[in-house]
């Protein structure tokens, strides 16, 4: 039987000494954008491939239901990547560099707000749509892992993980998730009650 327990150790050593060199000014940065979203009745369209579609999907749930509960108004997430559907016919018919951006182009607007989710930064299909969207006025939250890549230079807001790894980063951006939704549920509870 191996023993990985200096693995293991050597891997939570690493996510940990990242975790406590994210900017948490950028992060609130997010946190105040979300809320606005919110608290205007803007749609959040978030997307990403491959882990970062699960961790897209992943949010719709914790803020539709999670953060939402027992509120007299609910956020309203979008997952772009989970309707398999229209993505192989967008994919098929057009081009994988469109899967998002048709989706959102001629419905998103000023009051909405685009998370867009990219271990690199660099995905085709996910810069595009965030083009798409800036140029219907939405502003764009980056999630982003390694230098930030072109979604970092195209975002209004920045949740990055600095680390060039992208599992780790992956582990980073759930933790966003959930913190983000822990702390919001604990502040608009507060904001309800006063």
């Amino acid at each position: 039987m191996n023993n990985y327990e200096e693995q293991i150790k050597n891997y939570y050593k690493t996510l940990t000494e990242t975790m406590n060199n994210l900017d948490y000014k950028e992060i609130s940065k997010a946190m105040n954008a979300l809320e606005e979203a919110y608290e205007s009745g803007g749609t959040v369209y978030v997307f990403g491939n491959g882990g970062s579609s699960a961790t897209a999907s992943h949010m719709v749930c914790d803020f539709n239901k999670g953060v939402s509960l027992k509120k007299s108004k609910k956020f309203n997430f979008i997952c772009l990547s989970d309707n398999t559907p229209i993505l192989t016919a967008l994919a098929n018919d057009i081009s994988y560099d469109d899967v998002f951006a048709y989706q959102i182009e001629k419905i998103i607007n000023q009051n909405d707000l685009v998370l867009a989710i990219s271990g690199s930064g660099n995905s085709k299909n996910v810069i595009k749509a965030v083009k798409c969207a800036k140029q219907q006025g939405a502003k764009i939250i980056g999630m982003t892992g390694f230098d930030g890549g072109e979604l970092y230079k195209l975002s209004d807001y920045h949740l990055h993980a600095p680390i060039n790894d992208m599992m780790k980063a992956e582990d980073i951006h759930m933790s966003f998730d959930h913190m983000m939704a822990t702390i919001l549920i604990e502040f608009l509870d507060k904001a309800k009650a006063r």
